[in-house]
């Protein structure tokens, strides 16, 4: 890991990189894609069984698109039992904290006039969860129980297979405790293409949720009103701001663990103290020896590993917030003074026993977080990503006649007569 210190120039460097981390050159992606969709849209489910067949290397029949039911029931019998109960302490944890979101309809009666607003449930979702060699049950959760607690009817769930077909018993398992009854083993664009257009065998959905590759990231930007999304995912980021006394092992093993997600992660320590950059940097070189992902957390701290000492607490919180992490630790003796200054975060966890990897699995709050600065004006995924709203309005005559002038000189100001006269007719009428 690199050691900066704030008021040299390479801080200000890389200020603005850390700032700009969410872009990127996609213009080849987008052409690729943009192929794919089309084609997806045009041939359905050929397509899918094509494009699976050029990029995973093994050929699909129409029937096997979707996952039967007697293949959930038996990957059951292939994960262990104390892993079931693990999976099932998330899914109970994660749905009791998005049982707390959420607004109801209201309704706000005024004289001769009632106002409100109704919020309903989107029908029908759609989750990506990456797949094939991999396994991520806990994407499965953090996306599907927020929007069975919203109320969605109807969660499709699209995660590519192996070569021999199979999907991991894990991610089956979280899918069948998390309330999906549909599962389809088609991965990359063409499986965002068929959630947001539809084949014969894949309804189209209302929303795409989860993350994926650049091709599934640039596909859902591409989709976007066509149906909803939610939120194009980057690369993993942790910061953690740590002060004199905070365990530099700790620290490593938290950067660690974010690093081994990707190559491309980000890995930050913003402290006012030298020793304890020092003290970082030298365990995270000895922690990382012997870690089966070496070579990928070795590259992630190589190009995205980062130590900025900085001269006291209150210009720490203004990197905190400029750089807008997705998971922020606060490795601090009395965190929550903290609290209150941290404007730009996904996810905040506070002191030395709430790692982030917590977060990840099972304390509760959907891991769907924004990354790349997008902390700035994005919040973590939750059961309103779900619900949307419908505005209800109900004048009676009188109250009409109260707001009508006034309804006519603002259509008239805009030079829209049509409106004005709309108003006049009804003021005009007796009964």
């Amino acid at each position: 890991m690199k050691i900066v210190k704030t008021g040299e120039a390479e801080a200000s460097g890389l200020r603005e990189r850390l700032c700009r981390r969410g872009e990127w050159d996609q213009e080849e992606v987008e052409r690729e894609v943009k192929d794919i969709l089309r084609e997806v849209r045009r041939r359905g489910d050929q397509a899918l069984i094509d494009f699976t067949f050029r990029f995973d290397g093994y050929r699909l029949e129409p029937a096997q698109l979707r996952v039967r039911e007697e293949e959930i029931r038996a990957a059951y019998g292939e994960v262990r039992t104390e892993e079931i109960e693990a999976l099932r302490e998330a899914c109970e944890r994660i749905e009791a904290f998005h049982a707390g979101q959420g607004k109801s309809s209201w309704f706000a009666p005024g004289e001769r006039e009632i106002l409100g607003q109704i919020e309903r449930p989107l029908r029908r979702i759609g989750i990506y969860v990456p797949g094939g060699k991999a396994s991520y049950p806990s994407s499965v959760l953090m996306n599907a129980v927020p929007a069975r607690v919203a109320g969605v009817e109807e969660i499709a769930m699209c995660t590519p297979a192996a070569p021999d077909l199979c999907i991991s018993p894990w991610v089956l398992v979280a899918a069948d405790m998390a309330g999906i009854r549909e599962i389809y083993r088609v991965g990359g664009a063409q499986a965002i293409g068929a959630l947001a257009y539809g084949t014969d065998t894949i309804p189209a959905v209302d929303k795409i949720v989860g993350p994926g590759n650049i091709y599934v990231a640039v596909a859902k930007q591409m989709v976007f009103g066509r149906v909803d999304i939610d939120m194009v995912a980057g690369p993993s980021e942790v910061l953690v701001y740590a002060e004199e006394g905070a365990d530099p092992c700790l620290i490593a093993a938290d950067l660690l663990s974010q690093a081994e997600h990707d190559e491309r992660a980000y890995v930050l320590v913003v402290t006012p103290s030298a020793l304890l950059a020092e003290a970082v940097c030298r365990e995270v070189e000895r922690q990382v020896q012997d870690l089966p992902r070496s070579s990928i957390v070795s590259k992630c701290l190589e190009d995205n590993g980062y130590i900025l000492i900085c001269g006291d607490r209150k210009e720490g919180v203004e990197w905190i917030n400029a750089v807008a992490p997705e998971h922020l630790e606060l490795m601090v003796e009395d965190p929550w003074p903290l609290v209150g200054s941290i404007r730009n975060a996904g996810a905040i966890f506070l002191g030395a026993f709430s790692p982030e990897v917590l977060g990840d699995y099972l304390a509760g709050p959907s891991h769907v977080l924004p990354t790349g600065g997008t902390a700035r004006f994005s919040s973590p995924l939750g059961v309103d990503d779900f619900r949307k709203r419908s505005s209800l309005v109900f004048h009676s005559r009188e109250a009409l006649r109260n707001l009508g002038p006034s309804a006519i000189r603002l259509a008239r100001l805009e030079g829209l007569e049509a409106h004005a006269r709309a108003v006049e007719m009804r003021m005009r009428m007796e009964k």
